[in-house]
């Protein structure tokens, strides 16, 4: 058994909680923490789902990224912490700032709180949208090299990611007095949900399994949570993981509609109302006119957004699952847990 101690941050998350199942698995004990301790019994209660009665080497601390409370007595007296909590404000109103400050001061929170509590490796859940956004077409898939353009148009969300990561790079090199850093920079995250708080990219499955009037033109990459979860610990334990940034992807990028074959091939019945057409790029654009929530997509429209994952292989000895497989892990978890239904 190894009996250190890792803080995941934002427990109440997706990739976060995964995380935690492979943590618990590889024989750490987890502090977690969450905005409101009222939470503990559904964090439980997914783990479970995921195969683990967490029990005493499972600990819940409050604190949030807007706030320095908690933040001190959460860092304290673990070996690593694993940063995964992300503002997400939600309603029609909400500003750029909204996102960026958030994000850009909660990763500073966590590294300053790490430091000064003697932690050894801060590994930080960034994304994609740190990278591929804003670029003209490229020639070659993304890579770790690559930034997301902070003069192009960037969603919100995006531009946090990128503004976030470089700051957790900046404190480290200025102000880190040793503590190590590694970012994951996960594509679109499919795979099992473990209860009825699941992921934005998991809803893109269950829109397609209830049923959409077709696909817009929209490329990804896809890994599974797993995946990610295990390449976490990879880049956790790894020193070749120190000072390095890795893309987490499980192979080519997909049209939607590639999704959806996937899923119309091996579902049978149950993905009787997976869209079989393209929408074409001028309808999508007109919906977006009437709903904000499709504005995003608009600028990625007919866009490769390959991006390559030989580096986590190389280096750290990565082997994601194939996208297929991630794919239909999500749809089975959302049939399996009854979610059609309801949401």
């Amino acid at each position: 058994m190894n009996e250190q101690l890792v803080l995941v941050t934002g427990g109440t998350g997706f990739i976060a909680q995964h995380c935690m199942l492979a943590l618990l698995n590889a024989g750490y004990r987890v502090r977690a923490t969450v905005r409101s301790l009222a939470r503990e019994a559904e964090v439980r209660a997914n783990l479970r789902a995921g195969g683990v009665d967490a029990g005493v080497r499972l600990s819940f601390v409050a604190a949030e990224l807007e706030s320095d409370s908690g933040w001190a007595r959460a860092a304290a007296g673990c070996a690593y912490v694993l940063h995964g909590a992300s503002p997400t404000p939600s309603g029609d109103q909400v500003s750029e700032d909204a996102w960026v400050r958030p994000a850009v001061d909660g990763n500073l929170r966590v590294l300053r709180a790490a430091r000064d509590a003697g932690v050894k490796r801060v590994v930080l859940t960034s994304a994609f949208g740190a990278i591929g956004v804003g670029h003209a077409p490229k020639l070659r898939p993304f890579n770790e090299s690559d930034w997301s353009n902070l003069d192009a148009p960037l969603w919100p969300y995006q531009r946090s990611k990128t503004l976030a990561e470089r700051a957790a790079w900046d404190f480290v090199a200025g102000e880190g007095d040793g503590l190590e850093l590694s970012a994951i920079n996960p594509v679109t995250v499919l795979g099992p949900a473990l209860g009825a708080d699941y992921s934005h990219s998991i809803r893109l499955i269950r829109n397609m399994l209830v049923g959409m009037p077709g696909c817009p033109k929209v490329n990804t990459c896809v890994v599974d949570v797993r995946d990610v979860a295990d390449l976490h610990l990879r880049a956790m334990r790894d020193p070749a993981a120190k000072g390095e940034r890795f893309l987490a992807t499980a192979g080519d990028s997909l049209w939607m509609i590639d999704i959806a074959r996937v899923l119309r091939e091996h579902l049978g019945a149950a993905a009787g109302r997976v869209p079989t057409r393209t929408l074409p790029n001028w309808m999508v654009r007109l919906a977006a006119l009437r709903n904000p929530a499709l504005r995003g997509m608009v600028p990625l429209l007919g866009v490769n957004l390959n991006a390559s994952g030989d580096k986590a292989r190389r280096v750290l000895g990565w082997s994601p699952r194939s996208r297929e497989e991630a794919i239909l892990a999500s749809a089975d978890s959302l049939i399996r847990l009854g979610l059609l239904a309801h949401h």
